[in-house]
Parts: C-alpha cells; structure tokens; sequence
C-alpha cells in the first residue's frame, strides 16, 4: 500500500496534485483531521484494492492540529506504514498572484494582507518541509509540467532530486530577467539576424539551429556548460534548492539564445531532473512592428 501525504504552501498546487493521484487510481481525501489519519489508513489496508494507494491532503486548515502532525508521523512510521511526502511550495510573489487571480482568500488572512499570511504560514509549515521527501516549486510549472513531474516521481518510479530547472532565453535589449539564477550571454556567436533568409526565423526553426550549431564555438559552449550543471546541480539539491531558473541572452532572445536554451533543455531532459524551457523575447520583434 503506497500512502503520499500531499502538502506545502497554500495555491502552491495541492489541489491539482490530488486530482493528478486521483487519476492514476490513489483514493484521495483532503483536509482529513490529523488525529483520524492513523485510523484511516488502517481502515483502508483492510480493505479492497481500491483503496491500495491512498493519497491524503494536510495543510495549514488543520489549525492547532498541526502541532500533532509530528508524533503523527512517528507513528505511521513505527508501524511501518509505506508513507511518502510530497511538499509544494512556491515563491511568495506568485502565490501573491494566485491568490489574486481566483479571488480566494488565504486561510490565515481573515482581514490582514495576503503576503502576511504567506509569511506566518511558511512559518507554521516549515517543519513539514524538512521532513518531505520530495520537494516540487511550481513557482514556473504549468499544470501539465505539475502532471508530467508527479508521474515522473509516483507512477513511473523515476529518480528525482527535487530540482525543476527552467531553462529560459531572453534578448538583452528587453532587460535581463529579475528571476534568474545564472545568466549566460551566447552574443559571441554569428547572429542570423543579418542574413536576410534567416532575419525573420527564429530559434525553433531547423535553418535557425543549423546555422547557430554549424559553429563549433556553439558545441563547444554546449559541452562546457553541461559540464559546469553536472557539478552546479548536485550542489544546488545539497543545499536544498528546488528550483532554478538558467537564463540565456543573444541581443534579441530570437535565434542564438533560443537554439541554445532547446539545446539545454534538451540535454537536461534526459537527466533524473525536472526541466522545461520558456523564450520570453521570441515574438517581442514581431510584436513591436505592428
């Protein structure tokens, strides 16, 4: 019997990652009062095989109870129930936004700010953080990246580090972005922009990529920065990072960065980490001439 208790910062996701267990056959209940989770699972291993995996959803709601989820812990533990962790979290300036967008209130506003809130609950959750297993910031996931990474971890018993790396390409005109973690600047290379067959295309085209990567300067960047994330990434999971954003700049964010950034990715794809990649200037040009 697999049991994930699902938890984290509030509009961090945990809704979605219920639906995402509920999917895939986990019986899932959120907002079980912890005092009746022992109970429950012992209930549920006696039971049918619809009940085999279960997936249970804890957060701040529980109130004071919270302080009991410790020695819960323990005891699901000392009688050697299979259980896992799953802590979501987010950065406070998106669950700020969140909170916004659906109009819903925090469970500890009631009539104070938002971002107080977040503070205290980030406060009150921290000990859960420490005790999870796998940690997923959706600070920069969409739902289907949320969907893939939680099938990654449960459904596919994929090794993961709990790092998801976005991989991002920007053009250093339009500024370099406020939420990188390393920027890389691949302006040393030939820029497509001033031949005229290739002007209009962009890195997500096959001419595009042929001419950055007919370069050796292109692989041998290639090679050398993969090298430095194999050593950087293990630190990173070390320190306790779960999430990094690798930002990559040509002049425009059209056609060098963007080759590159799809190389990245590519590569980082078919490691044990999570990894997406985003052009944030790549239609910026078009956008301006209208």
């Amino acid at each position: 019997m697999k049991i994930v208790i699902v938890t984290g910062m509030s509009g961090a996701g945990k809704s979605t990652a219920l639906n995402v267990f509920e999917d895939e056959g986990y019986y899932c209940v959120d907002n079980m009062p912890i005092e009746l989770i022992p109970k429950f699972i012992e209930l549920a291993r006696g039971q049918k095989k619809e009940y085999c995996n279960v997936a249970l959803g804890v957060d701040i709601r529980s109130g004071d109870a919270l302080n009991e989820l410790d020695d819960m812990l323990k005891e699901l533990s000392q009688r050697h129930y299979n259980y896992k962790i799953l802590y979501l979290d987010s950065s406070d300036e998106v669950l700020v936004k969140r909170y916004k967008e659906t109009r819903r209130t925090h469970p500890l506003a009631k009539d104070d700010r938002v971002d107080h809130a977040i503070e205290e609950e980030r406060k009150q959750m921290s000990f859960l953080k420490e005790h999870a297993d796998y940690i997923l910031d959706t600070s920069h996931m969409l739902t289907r990246e949320l969907k893939q990474e939680l099938e990654k971890i449960f459904v596919e018993n994929g090794h993961y580090n709990n790092l998801f790396v976005t991989v991002l390409s920007f053009g250093f005109k339009y500024g370099i972005p406020a939420d990188a973690d390393l920027v890389f600047d691949v302006r040393f290379l030939p820029n497509p922009y001033y031949i005229e067959e290739l002007k209009k295309l962009t890195g997500n085209d096959k001419p595009i990529q042929d001419y950055v990567m007919g370069f050796d300067a292109a692989h041998i960047f290639l090679d050398k920065i993969m090298d430095l994330f194999d050593f950087l990434l293990p630190e990173y999971v070390q320190e306790g990072k779960n999430s990094l954003v690798i930002a990559i700049g040509c002049t425009g964010g059209k056609h060098r960065s963007v080759t590159l950034a799809n190389a990245i990715a590519d590569r980082l794809k078919k490691t044990e980490y999570g990894c997406k990649v985003e052009h944030r200037d790549i239609d910026k040009d078009a956008k301006r001439k209208l």
